[in-house]
């Protein structure tokens, strides 16, 4: 998979992607990143990314010149049609582990990290596939939401992870969130690891695992807990 990022701040893409097991699937040749300066997209000398918005308000938006220009010179990195154009918005739809498996089918991701007060709407009606927000709150700008899409997306992957089938038993992939782990030492701190997972019975710790997982999630996520019941 190849990853693009537009960004007026490239440093902080590359804090992440260059580290951990997204590192690991660079060398491994799982995927590729590339990150896309938008200052140098913008017009000299001043290099403006951002403008004040027609109608009045508060705030600044970003100008689409500079937007365009990025995303003209990402197409011609890109390989095939399988590419989907991600702008990450408080009002775009809720990011979920299902968005994730949608999007691990791609061959390409662009990612445009907005920032300020929001960016030129032309830019999200030509450019944009689709627009996610990562929770009902608001951060300074779009690298962290972006990374936070990208990691959930890369990690699917088949070879990123050691074992394929820790992602797969990850929180919410079938609507209930994950149970409680436990490793060595057995005893720490006069806290001992439940004596089910000692047992060596296959059958009573995976029947404990599920009371777990149904129990965490009839507590934090009552939303999560209604679909599963509806499933099941």
């Amino acid at each position: 998979m190849n990853i693009h990022f537009i960004t007026p701040f490239p440093n902080v893409i590359s804090s992440i992607m260059e580290n951990s097991m997204i590192k690991k699937a660079q060398d491994s040749g799982l995927i590729s990143y590339k990150v896309y300066n938008l200052f140098e997209y913008a017009n000299p000398p001043h290099r403006n990314i951002d403008d004040y918005p027609f109608g009045g308000g508060t705030g600044m938006i970003m100008k689409p010149e500079p937007i365009f220009r990025a995303y003209d010179d990402v197409k011609k990195h890109l390989k095939s049609v399988k590419t989907r154009v991600i702008f990450p918005s408080p009002d775009g739809l809720v990011f979920n582990q299902n968005e994730a498996k949608k999007l691990k089918s791609n061959e390409s991701l662009v990612f445009i990290c907005g920032h300020y007060k929001g960016i030129d709407q032309r830019v999200r009606d030509e450019i944009v596939t689709d627009e996610y927000s990562i929770g009902d709150y608001v951060i300074t700008g779009g690298e962290l939401s972006s990374l936070v899409i990208a990691d959930s997306v890369i990690r699917l992957i088949p070879g990123v992870l050691n074992n394929i089938e820790s992602a797969e038993t990850d929180s919410f992939q079938s609507n209930l969130l994950d149970c409680n782990y436990y490793t060595r030492p057995e005893m720490y701190r006069d806290k001992k690891v439940p004596d089910v997972l000692l047992s060596g019975h296959h059958k009573n710790i995976e029947d404990w695992k599920m009371d777990i997982k149904k129990e965490k999630t009839k507590k934090n996520r009552p939303d999560l807990w209604k679909k599963f019941k509806e499933e099941n």
